[in-house]
């Protein structure tokens, strides 16, 4: 049941940064995806809000029916009223439709069908999807690979376990969850702010420094601050973990060129799931194996400075460098 779980989150992840990607308007790609991946940490953020307040009354088993809601309310919605892409439609000769939807979401019309498709399979562009992916990117895709299980790691580690290292550092149950709902709210927040400020100057070195920053704020976590300042830090942390996560997300939708954008995207969100599942793992064992508190947060913050320096490693953007036609 966890494996279908997490691969429907896997499909969603890659499927969504891709369509992101076509429709947002230009100079706003980050801003866009960031926008959508903060439902990510929004809904830990939820989630740790109804279980303070209706764990008691409805057990777990009640959280996990509100947490499958979604499947009978957004599903059937996306299904009907979302659109396909502007690229998608003119590259299948559905021009009216195309300019319609361009001018609709203020986004360019890309080239006539004819060009469009020759462009999907120019030399110059190279192959297409997975083919193209580990042709044209294969030292860029290795490296964003293990920058999203790096970062993925340190989100799952602490969402799963920083409520039992508060309750070890003698916060109660319920302070320990209100750590949790600060640390995604940081994420909502930071990652939002972290996205207009990629959008202006690039995401590579946006996400390089959210990583320093979160390793920094879980530095800061073993130096005895009041609780005031301790929320602070943790939301902090926040914006270092699952925000800098949402930033991955659109730093890799924004790598790629068109033709290879899905398959990188799943790569990435496929690939980092590595993390998601050695996080909790790794938490575990920090946690029931005897460590002090302050060395945990030791390895998680070299975990964050590893994450920085995978990123500084990616080289830059073929699609940067050279844009298709289906992205003009």
């Amino acid at each position: 049941m966890r494996f279908l779980t997490g691969l429907g989150v896997g499909a969603i992840v890659a499927t969504t940064a891709a369509v992101v990607s076509e429709f947002a308007p230009k100079g706003k790609k980050n801003l866009c995806n960031a926008i959508v991946y903060s439902g990510v940490p929004a809904g830990s953020l939820m989630a740790a809000a109804l279980a303070i307040v209706l764990l008691g009354a409805i057990g777990w088993r009640g959280l996990f029916m509100i947490g499958a809601l979604p499947l009978v309310t957004l599903f059937p919605l996306a299904y009907f009223k979302m659109p396909e892409s502007v690229v998608w439609l003119a590259a299948r000769g559905r021009i009216a439709e195309a300019r319609a939807l361009a001018e609709r979401i203020g986004i360019d019309m890309p080239k006539a069908a004819p060009q469009l498709a020759e462009s999907m399979s120019d030399p110059i562009d190279g192959k297409a999807s997975w083919a193209g992916l580990f042709t044209s990117y294969p030292l860029a895709t290795f490296l964003l690979g293990l920058m999203s299980a790096t970062g993925l790691m340190l989100v799952y580690s602490l969402n799963t376990w920083l409520p039992e290292l508060m309750l070890r550092a003698g916060f109660n149950a319920q302070g320990s969850l209100s750590f949790l709902l600060v640390l995604n709210g940081g994420a909502v927040v930071g990652g939002l702010m972290g996205s207009k400020v990629a959008d202006r100057f690039g995401a590579k070195p946006v996400v390089a420094a959210c990583f320093a920053l979160g390793a920094l704020a879980i530095l800061l976590l073993t130096a005895g601050f009041p609780l005031g300042i301790l929320l602070a830090v943790v939301a902090v942390v926040g914006l270092g973990t699952s925000g800098t996560q949402t930033l991955i997300y659109g730093l890799v939708a924004n790598f790629y060129r068109t033709n290879v954008r899905s398959a990188g995207v799943a790569w990435c969100a496929g690939f980092g799931r590595l993390g998601g599942v050695g996080g909790p793992i790794l938490g575990g064992y920090l946690a029931g194996g005897g460590f002090a508190l302050e060395t945990i947060f030791y390895i998680l913050a070299s975990v964050a400075v590893l994450g920085g320096a995978l990123t500084i490693l990616v080289p830059s953007s073929k699609n940067n460098r050279r844009r298709s036609p289906a992205d003009a």
